[in-house]
Parts: structure tokens; sequence; C-alpha cells
């Protein structure tokens, strides 16, 4: 069964958001757990905690095929120390909550070295993610590294380099990736081209393994290819297009995983989007 939806508000608890899922047509979902922009975190109320997951197990939404995005405030490369630290814990405290809603995955961009390389910047994260899994090494939550955009001391824009932190860690076992079609054509992926399709596969079998390739963040580019710019857009109304997006999908290996949209606007417009995607795939 092919699995799409969108990056959905938690404004009205967590136990709505299986139902706007399915509101828009779609089959699974991300969220974030606390308010993304604040190192403070807000605990669950329980009842909502219990009605997510009878929603979740009614509407046949596999606790496996959602995510939950981690907060715009962590780097787990970055050189102040401090930073790191609170990123770290956040980071703790949010897998934590990922577990009490009994989800399976946490996304998680590497980071930024600020300047300081790419080889501080591989150690950096491998070290924290190895701090942060060896705390919640008892829970039922794998991290997901999600492919970033070509800019500044952004590590993660090649699959190469996500290999690069996932063999550094002592729990490999433990990582995957997420593969973002934005970032990626930001970063010279050019998903428009079979071939080019092909090379990111087998970067991704040679690095890392096709097994560990878990979810796809399915955004448009508003800018052309290699721009490194980061702005994503509507399905089909960017660089990328319908064509892109029909060659990007003919794969297997990419159509049989879960899809999240992080497309602008909100749920009528994520509808729209779904629309859209399903049309190419004749759904």
């Amino acid at each position: 069964m092919f699995k799409i939806g969108a990056h959905m508000s938690t404004s009205k608890g967590f136990h709505k958001v299986p139902l706007d899922t399915l509101a828009i047509d779609g089959n699974t979902f991300q969220i974030f757990c606390h308010s993304p922009r604040t190192w403070k975190v807000k605990e669950p109320m329980e009842e909502d905690i219990i009605k997510f997951k009878e929603n979740m197990k009614k509407n046949n939404i596999s606790f496996e095929d959602v995510l939950v995005h981690s907060g715009y405030l962590i780097n787990l490369a970055t050189p102040n120390y401090e930073n790191w630290e609170k990123s770290i814990n956040l980071m703790i405290e949010e897998i934590k909550i990922t577990s009490k809603l009994g989800i399976r995955y946490f996304n998680v961009h590497p980071g930024s070295h600020l300047g300081e390389g790419d080889e501080f910047g591989y150690d950096r994260i491998a070290k924290a993610l190895d701090i942060i899994l060896n705390e919640v090494k008892d829970l039922n939550v794998d991290i997901l590294l999600e492919n970033v955009a070509k800019k500044g001391g952004n590590i993660g824009w090649k699959i190469e380099q996500l290999g690069e932190i996932i063999k550094r860690s002592n729990f490999p076992e433990r990582l995957g990736i997420t593969f973002d079609t934005c970032h990626g054509f930001d970063s010279n992926y050019n998903i428009k081209d079979k071939n080019d399709v092909k090379r990111l596969l087998d970067e991704i079998e040679k690095y890392i393994g096709l097994n560990k390739f878990k979810m796809i963040h399915l955004n448009d580019s508003k800018f052309p290819l290699g721009a490194g710019k980061d702005r994503h857009e509507f399905i089909g109304e960017g660089e990328i297009g319908i064509r892109g997006f029909e060659t990007f999908l003919s794969f297997n290996e990419i159509a049989k995983l879960p899809m999240h949209l992080e497309t602008p606007g909100d749920d009528l417009e994520h509808a729209e989007d779904i629309k859209v995607v399903k049309s190419i795939l004749g759904i």
C-alpha cells in the first residue's frame, strides 16, 4: 500500500493527528513532539497519549510509518559545548516522548560544524548520537539522519557524509536515513533523471545500506538544481516538477517507503498535494 501524509499540527492534541491525517486522504504523518523553537519540553498528557494510540489503531495507521521530527534548535555538530550539551539533552527528552507515543522513528538534521570542518563534525555528531542512544537504549526508537541542503557548514548533504556518521557511531544498528527530495535536489541529486536516481540508490547501498533507507520527505524545490537554498514548493509547481516526481517515484525502492510532505501551507494545501502525488502514481 502506498504510504503518504504530511507534517501535521498537534495544537489540538496528539489524538487529533490520525483523524486529521485521514481528512486529507493520508495514511501516515510527521509531527513535532513539542514546540520546535524552544529548549523547553512540555510533556503530553497521559489521556492524550492513550487517545492518540487508540486513534492510530482504529484508523489503521502504522506506528512504524509515522515520524517525529526533532526541534529546530538541535545542532549535534556545533563546536559550542553548551549548545551541544543542550542539543543532546533536548533530543533525549524528545525521543522519550516519541517512545511514549509508540512511534518508532525520530528524524534529525545532522547539524552544522559552523566552520570547524567535516572531520570535526563527523566526530561531534557521532559522539552526541552515542550519548543519546546509550541513554535511550531500552526504548524502541531508532534515529533517522536526514540529508540536508548544501550550504554553510551543513553536514549530510552527500549520502557519503551520512554514511560516515553512521560508521563512526557505536550504535549503527539504531541509525538510518530519511531522504528529502528538495534538499537532495539542492545538493545536485537530480531526481528528474533516472540515471541520477540510480546513482542516489547506489550511493545509499554503498555507504549506508538500502535496508537503512526508511523515510522520504517529499518536497518540490523553488530553486534550480544545486542551488543550496532549501526552499520547499508545492508538488509539481517547482523545479523538480511533475515529470521529475514521475521519474523519482517510478523506482520501487522509493515508492514503497512512507512519504511525508513538508510543502507550504496547511491541511487544505497538503490534501491537494496528496491528490497530485496519487495522480502521478495513477492511484
